[in-house]
């Protein structure tokens, strides 16, 4: 596969469809992609379900997506914070779904649908509110509760810089979960700070490999 290169966030962004299950990479707003979340927004595409570690934050990115109405479901750790005033709004109004998913989980659950894992045990939420009804075993003594991968149409991601294979680094705590969520979904899109000559870059150092970028786009 090739990564293919952009000239704007819009065209890296199109065919989005309704109901797609989009992964967007960020810790807050550390590693948002927020022009490629701009542009989703743009696209129009609706009914979208969003999986993120957090459910926006002030007016912008991911917030923006959330108040345009297009995002039907979250899945997230952090739906609340001082600054998601957006979603909790719309949360009380009933104008979107959501599902908490202890951070751990959260990544580990992408990681897995990259991996091909069917399923995994993980005691973490075992006898609260977020585990009830799931299949549970205890294993040497400790309980566990079985988790299923996650899978997204698509993922947004931010990264630093990228060489023409398609080929990632990052840039200090903005990686987060971009690696996982780039192996997650059938597509990946990644928004770059600049794009480099294959070879430019160390292999000892690239953290995504090329196989894993669908579309890239210089954001400067």
């Amino acid at each position: 596969m090739t990564a293919v290169e952009c000239a704007t966030a819009d065209e890296a962004v199109a065919g989005i469809a309704d109901g797609s299950t989009v992964l967007i990479g960020g810790f807050g707003s550390a590693g948002q992609p927020f022009e490629l979340i701009d542009a989703l927004r743009r696209g129009g595409a609706g009914d979208l379900t969003v999986v993120s570690n957090n459910a926006g934050n002030g007016d912008a990115g991911l917030a923006a997506l959330l108040a345009a109405g297009r995002v039907r479901r979250m899945i997230c750790s952090f739906p609340r914070q001082s600054d998601s005033y957006v979603f909790d709004e719309l949360y009380r109004a009933g104008r979107v779904e959501l599902e908490v998913v202890p951070q751990g989980n959260l990544a580990e659950r992408m990681r897995a649908a990259g991996a091909g894992i069917g399923a995994f045990f993980s005691p973490t939420g075992v006898g609260t509110l977020l585990t009830q009804g799931r299949e549970q075993r205890t294993i040497d003594g400790r309980d566990y509760v079985l988790e299923y991968p996650i899978r997204g149409d698509v993922a947004l991601i931010k990264a630093h810089r990228a060489d023409r294979a398609g080929n990632l680094v990052y840039r200090k705590t903005a990686r987060n979960f971009g690696p996982v969520m780039a192996t997650a979904a059938t597509t990946t899109v990644v928004q770059v700070a600049e794009i480099v000559e294959t070879g430019a870059i160390d292999p000892e150092v690239v953290v995504t490999p090329g196989i894993f970028v669908n579309r890239m786009v210089e954001v400067r």
